[in-house]
């Protein structure tokens, strides 16, 4: 089986909204796009964990930090062809004190791992959905405040552009879902399924542009067909 690895936060987890649960197998958007690939020899890596950052280290819990995890993870799932990348969101609390640009160095050290891990390996950058409108209200998400719903509306812009200088398929979730109602920060079930459907088409076409690359017959004849 070819691996393809998510690798984020928990939006990536499947973390419940107001909880400390996670959706089952069958709603969480990494698992609709397991069974998606599935019948083409792939398997996905779920590889979510909440308060996952880019590069910043959490002082409160351990391997946080994405840039510190993720050419370990590389590593043990070897080989593998497809890394989905969503991150963010948790760069955006004060205690980082991070911007928009910041938050994307970030996504680009993560990237460089990734290249250096393996050159040929294909790279779906999403950018996170937004922050809910006072998710810092008490009750909710105080690690953020209103500056990091602005910083967090401005990440999709940003991830835009390093997917297009860096050549990478590009997804911004926030053009599909939106936070839950419940806390303002996390998908709902709704939006697992929503998130899965543009995942999943995305990662779809890379599947079929890898398959054509395999086999020049198909290329050509695609080329012929377009």
């Amino acid at each position: 089986m070819k691996q393809i690895l998510c690798f984020g936060d928990s939006n990536t987890y499947g973390l419940i909204p107001g909880t400390a649960g996670r959706y089952p197998w069958g709603v969480r958007w990494t698992s609709l796009l397991a069974e998606s690939v599935r019948d083409q020899g792939y398997q996905v890596v779920e590889e979510g964990l909440c308060g996952r950052t880019t590069m910043y280290e959490d002082s409160t819990r351990i391997g946080r930090r994405g840039t510190q995890i993720l050419p370990v993870l590389l590593e043990s799932h070897r080989p593998v062809e497809i890394v989905v990348l969503m991150l963010g969101t948790n760069d955006c609390k004060t205690a980082y004190q991070a911007g928009a640009q910041d938050i994307g160095g970030g996504i680009e050290q993560l990237i460089d791992q990734i290249r250096l891990s393996d050159p040929h390996i294909s790279i779906l950058l999403i950018s996170p959905i937004t922050l809910g409108e006072g998710v810092w209200e008490t009750g909710y998400d105080t690690d953020f405040d209103s500056h990091s719903k602005e910083v967090s509306e401005q990440l999709a812009d940003v991830y835009r552009s390093i997917a297009q200088r860096r050549n990478l398929e590009f997804l911004a979730a926030s053009e599909y879902v939106s936070a839950s109602r419940t806390d303002r920060e996390h998908l709902d079930a709704e939006g697992h399924y929503r998130l899965a459907a543009a995942v999943t088409d995305t990662v779809q076409d890379m599947i079929r542009h890898a398959t054509c690359s395999e086999d020049p017959e198909l290329l050509q004849y695609d080329g012929a067909a377009s």
